[in-house]
C-alpha cells in the first residue's frame, strides 16, 4: 500500500471519503466545530503516523474511528464539557440590558451540516446522522462523562458492536454495555420523544420557508405581533455567549422589544440549516450607513409548525464555518 509505505498523497485519498463523517463524530464529542476541526486534524495525523502499525484486524473505517475517538477522548479529558446558557441557571423573567459575555465558559457551537448523510450511519445505528447533530442531542451528550459519551455515540449512532467499541476504547464489553445503560438514561431525560428531523417530515417547504423568513422578517421590521405569532406559549431564547436566557413568550417578547425589535439595528438575513435543523444567518448595522457586519447564527427548534427553542450563536466567529461573509455592503 502507498500509504503505508509513506506516500502522503495515497494517505489523503484513503481517508477522503471518510472525513466528512469522521468531523462529524468529533463535533458530536465535543460540541464544537473548533475543537473538531483540531480534533480531526490531530487524529489523521496520528494515523498517518500509525499506519505502518495498522494490521487490518479491522476495517480502515472502524480502525480511523478508532484512533478518532481516542483523540476526543483526550481533548474531553483536557477541556471538560461545552454548555448553553440554560445550563448554567435560571431564565430571566425580563430583558437583561447590558448583558457581557461570559468569556469563562466553554460553549457549545452550532454545526454546518452541509455534507451529512440521510438516514443512518448503519443498519444497526439508532440515530440518523442528521438526528445526532440536533442541538438538544449534542447539549444532551456534552453531560456525559468521556467514556460513555463515546459509546454511546459509537453504539448508536455509528453501529459499533460492544465488543468493537471495547476494542476501541481498551476496556471491556461488560463496562461498554454499563456505559451505554447510563448515557441511554441521561440523554433519553434531556431529548425531546420526537427530533427534529421527524418534526420536519410533518411539515412542507413552504412552511417553512415562511417560519424562518418570518422570523427573520419581524426583526428586520420591528414588528412584535409577526414575531409572536410564530412562537410556542413556552418558546425559550438563549444567545451564547451570553448568560441570560428566556422562558415562555411574555419574557421572551419583553427581551425581543427592547432588544432585537427595537434598539439594535437594522437587519439583513439569509436562511441557512444547523444541526440539522432550520436557522437564518443575521447581518446588523448599528449606524446609519456602512455594512451590516455578521451578528448571530441562530437555530430554530420547532414544535409541529411553531417555534418552541430560539438559539441564537453571537460571534462574527459562527461565520467561517458555515461558509457565509463577515460582512453585507
Amino acid at each position: 500500500m502507498l500509504a503505508r509505505g509513506g506516500d502522503d498523497a495515497a494517505f489523503t485519498r484513503l481517508v477522503q471519503p471518510l472525513r466528512r463523517e469522521l468531523h462529524a463524530h468529533c463535533y458530536r464529542m465535543l460540541g464544537s466545530t473548533h475543537d473538531a476541526d483540531d480534533a480531526l486534524q490531530d487524529a489523521l495525523l496520528r494515523a498517518w503516523r500509525g499506519l505502518p502499525g495498522f494490521a487490518g484486524r479491522s476495517s480502515l473505517r472502524t480502525w480511523l474511528y478508532t484512533v478518532a475517538t481516542r483523540t476526543c477522548l483526550d481533548a474531553v479529558a483536557a477541556r471538560g464539557r461545552r454548555a448553553l446558557p440554560v445550563d448554567l441557571g435560571p431564565a430571566s423573567p425580563r430583558a437583561v440590558v447590558g448583558d457581557v459575555p461570559l468569556t469563562e465558559v466553554a460553549w457549545l457551537c452550532p454545526y454546518p451540516d452541509s455534507g451529512l448523510g440521510v438516514g443512518t450511519a448503519a443498519p444497526e445505528a439508532r440515530y440518523e446522522q442528521r438526528e445526532a447533530v440536533e442541538l438538544a442531542f449534542v447539549a444532551a451528550c456534552q453531560h456525559l462523562p468521556g467514556n460513555q459519551r463515546a459509546a454511546l455515540l459509537l453504539f448508536e449512532v455509528l453501529g459499533f458492536s460492544a465488543a468493537e467499541i471495547a476494542a476501541t476504547m481498551d476496556t471491556t464489553v461488560a463496562s461498554v454495555n454499563s456505559a451505554l445503560q447510563r448515557a441511554r438514561a441521561v440523554v433519553a431525560g434531556r431529548v425531546p420523544a420526537r427530533s427534529q428531523q421527524q418534526t420536519l417530515r410533518r411539515l412542507d417547504d413552504a412552511r417553512l420557508r415562511r417560519i424562518v423568513s418570518g422570523y427573520a422578517g419581524a426583526l428586520e421590521r420591528g414588528d412584535a405581533h409577526a414575531l409572536v405569532a410564530l412562537l410556542t406559549a413556552d418558546v425559550t431564547w438563549s444567545m451564547p455567549p451570553l448568560g441570560a436566557w428566556y422562558a415562555g413568550v411574555d419574557a421572551v417578547m419583553d427581551f425581543a422589544v427592547a432588544l432585537p425589535l427595537g434598539s439594535c439595528g437594522a437587519w439583513r438575513h439569509r436562511p441557512v440549516t444547523a444541526n440539522g435543523q432550520p436557522a437564518v444567518a443575521l447581518w446588523l448595522r448599528g449606524g446609519d450607513d456602512g455594512p451590516h457586519d455578521f451578528f448571530s447564527l441562530t437555530v430554530f427548534t420547532l414544535r409541529d409548525d411553531r417555534i418552541a427553542e430560539i438559539t441564537s450563536f453571537l460571534g462574527p466567529e459562527h461565520a467561517a464555518p458555515f461558509g457565509l461573509p463577515a460582512a453585507l455592503p
